[in-house]
Order: structure tokens, then sequence, then C-alpha cells
């Protein structure tokens, strides 16, 4: 089986197209990355046998903290690290091309927001700029020199500097996006106060231990009121993922074309269910080409006859993660 190239991939626009592409990259990946064909024939499954998406299975998304998940014989061009507390294991996601993630990103923000080079990309990222290994930190760059703006950049803990740098863009008339991970926003707008009705902040979630949990509603709507906004967006992406989904507000995320969300049954791993109802989350991510395109997460959702879906929360006893796991 034939692995599908980029053209391939990211010009899926229609359903046939997607579920012809998902079947040969399972093929493919079940053949050629080790640890998820072990994972398929331990399940008494012959990938032969399979004929549609919902016949796949989805491999746990803990696989990245104990087994290097590889499907391309090349070296790695990077490893992306998962954050974690002190004494956690953390997830490691070889990126063996790592071109695929930046047409992945790149593509999606197109998709979603336009052309980067109309925008300021801000970025408070703090806990995340503190460590190697960020695929968050990776993208933000990408997206401040794609911006090719002179007041794109990152901030850590200087928020005297981000009021003045928002101010300056609201005075322009700039179209500005700020993308902050959420206990960095929070800081900010206990210090500082701007009513900037045209910015885009976008959360990716996580208090990294830095701050009480909260749920979405009330956690957007002091963001809303600090930034003088209307809707909060947010990211909904993770380490083992090279493609993100977006949300423009109210917790509704969508997937780009080469991205889908499925939900599972949260007493049966292997049986998925339909819309509308609370389950385990499971993600096709097509980028994945090089490790894995089928992964089970710890995440809670709940997924919409649109294609959209929310993140309600997590397994009990997960570990805490990074990108926009807030309880709903």
């Amino acid at each position: 089986m034939i692995k599908p190239g980029k053209q391939q991939v990211f010009a899926i626009n229609n359903k046939q197209a997607f579920v012809e592409t998902v079947l040969q990259v399972f093929q493919c990946q079940a053949a050629n990355c080790q640890v998820y064909g072990e994972f398929v024939s331990g399940l008494k499954i012959n990938s032969a046998d399979v004929k549609s998406v919902n016949q796949i299975p989805f491999m746990p998304v803990e696989f990245f903290k104990s087994h290097p998940v590889v499907t391309s014989a090349e070296s790695d061009e990077l490893v992306f690290t998962s954050s974690g507390t002190t004494g956690m294991i953390t997830s490691r996601h070889h990126v063996t091309d790592v071109s695929w993630y930046q047409e992945s990103f790149r593509r999606a923000f197109s998709l979603f927001y336009g052309d980067i080079k109309d925008y300021t990309i801000l970025a408070l990222l703090p806990s995340y700029l503190e460590r190697e290994g960020s695929s968050l930190i990776y993208m933000a760059q990408d997206l401040i020199n794609q911006s090719a703006n002179p007041d794109s950049g990152f901030f850590m803990y200087d928020h005297e500097e981000l009021y003045k740098t928002l101010q300056a863009q609201k005075l322009a008339g700039k179209p500005t996006l700020l993308i902050g991970v959420t206990f960095a926003l929070l800081d900010f707008v206990d210090a500082y106060k701007i009513n900037f009705p045209e910015l885009i902040v976008m959360e990716t979630g996580g208090m990294k231990g830095r701050r009480k949990e909260m749920i979405r509603e009330e956690l957007h709507k002091t963001l809303c009121a600090g930034f003088g906004v209307d809707a909060i967006h947010s990211e909904y992406g993770m380490t083992e993922l090279l493609s993100q989904a977006y949300s423009k507000g109210e917790g509704v995320f969508y997937c780009p074309p080469w991205m889908k969300i499925i939900t599972r049954d949260t007493n049966d791993p292997f049986t998925l269910i339909g819309t509308g109802k609370t389950g385990g989350i499971n993600i096709i991510d097509l980028a994945n080409i090089n490790s894995c395109s089928f992964i089970a997460t710890q995440d809670l959702g709940r997924t919409y006859a649109d294609g959209s879906f929310e993140v309600l929360g997590r397994f009990d006893n997960s570990d805490i993660r990074g990108c926009n796991l807030l309880i709903a």
C-alpha cells in the first residue's frame, strides 16, 4: 500500500476522499508502524479485513509515553515532548518530517482565519517557553515568522510590555491574535484591562498548577471582560498530534478536513457512539502520517452532526494536559 503524500492529504474536500485516504493510511501504518501494528494484531484484527472507518482500532495515547511511535524509517528531525510535573512520564512524538506539521498548521490557520500575513501574532506562553520540545512553541514561532509583522512576538511575564503592544495594535487598527496559556491570560487581566473588541484572544487551556481550575463559562466570561471582546477562541491540540481544531467561541470546535473526532463508549473503548452523546475522544489526524493517525485520548467530549465537537473534561485519574482540557 502506497503511503499518501501531502498533495492527497491536504487536498481532501469531501467525505469520500477522507474515507479513502483514512483506509489507505490505516493499511500503511498497520504494516509499517511497529507499535500500532502490534496493537492491531494484539486485538486479533486482521488489517486486510478492515474496510470501513468504524472498524479501525484507535491506539491509546499513552503509548507515546512508552514507545517510539513511528511509521517512517527515516531519522527524527524533531522530537516533541509533552509538559508534565516533576516525576510525571511525558509523551514523546518522534517527527521524521516536520514539513507535515508546518503544512498542517499553516493550512488550518488559513482555513479558519485567513492570510497569516494580515495578522500581528502575540504569544503569551511562558510555561511552554520555559522548557524544550513544545510543539505549540514551534507552531507559534512559525506563525510569528509568517506574519511578517515586526510587532509579532513572544511574551513571558512582562505584562506591561504586552499591554503597550496591544494598545499600539488597537490604535493602528491592525488585526491581532493573542494566543496564550490559560493561567497567563488570567494573570494578565488581573493586572491590566483593555477594551479591544477586534482582538482575537485564543486560549490553549492549561492552568499548569498555577491557578485553580475553572469551568469554561466562568473562564471565558472573565477573559471577555478583561480584553473587551465578545468571545474567546480556543485551540485543541496535543503533543501527539500534528493537527489542531479551533473554536471561535462557546467551546465548539471544528477540525480541518484531514482531521476528525469520533467518540467511544466510556465503558467499552472499542465501541463507537453516535453524535450528541458524551464519550471518550478518538482522533483521526492524517497529518500524523509518519507516526499514528488513530489515537484514543483521555479526553471526554461530544460530537455533533455538522462535524463540530466539544471537550467536556477528562477521564478520572488522567494526567492534567496542556492544551485546552477545561472542565465544561
